[in-house]
């Protein structure tokens, strides 16, 4: 599979992580998911603790929403947010509820340590940085998901429904709107020769962060941690 063009800040930020992207987007619990081969409980943990990553996830696109001062941008912001809500958590919701575990059960699920890691990363570099510093280490989420999605769209078993949802049409616009987003407001505010600034390098530093922390996502789901 050719990598997904959803734009050219995704493109350098990609290349520039290197081989923690493809750990990432090729570690061992997606392997075996897209196999079917996942241990059931492996998947459900990755799933409650994935419902109440998605809660920290809407708020930070809240973030991006109120350190805009663009209305093109905070309606992207608030579409992607509702998206989260409306689109991605109703299927874990419907997934865990089909193994008896409900929506208040979800809502109370402890965190775990990778995900209290990532989440507070993701946060801390929205409070303390501005938009694109929020926006490089929302991105590998986005992204990720939508690589993983594309590859594995039809590889059905157990767990087909989850690769053909990332893999899908509504999905895949979602990332095709985050990469526009991306890049006008880098655009924006670095004007079109960013690649070039001292400043790129912060911000594939912080995508590559965001990576590695996904890999660890990743491995707490496989080690049921």
């Amino acid at each position: 599979m050719t990598t997904p063009d959803y734009g050219r800040a995704f493109a350098l930020w990609r290349q520039a992580a290197g081989a923690g992207w493809d750990a990432y987007v090729q570690h061992d619990f997606v392997r075996q998911l897209a196999a079917g081969t996942l241990p059931r409980d492996s998947f459900l943990h990755y799933l409650q603790q994935d419902y109440v990553f998605l809660l920290h996830f809407a708020r930070s696109w809240a973030l991006v929403f109120a350190k805009s001062d663009r209305l093109s941008e905070m309606r992207a912001a608030s579409g992607i947010a509702h998206g989260l809500l409306n689109g991605e958590m109703p299927l874990h919701v419907e997934i865990c509820g089909r193994e008896g575990i409900t929506e208040d059960m979800l809502q109370q699920t402890p965190e775990s340590p990778a995900n209290m890691a990532y989440t507070r990363y993701v946060q801390a570099t929205g409070y303390g940085g501005d938009m694109l510093d929020l926006l490089a280490a929302l991105a590998p989420c986005v992204f990720g998901y939508g690589e993983i999605g594309l590859l594995h769209a039809d590889s059905g078993g157990p767990y087909g429904g989850w690769t053909a949802t990332y893999g899908g049409g509504d999905y895949q616009r979602i990332c095709l709107e985050v990469g526009r987003l991306i890049d006008s407001a880098l655009e924006a505010r670095l004007g079109p020769d960013w690649p070039a600034l001292p400043r790129a390098a912060t911000l594939a530093r912080q995508f590559a962060q965001a990576t590695q922390l996904e890999q660890g996502f990743w491995q707490m789901g496989l080690d049921r941690t």
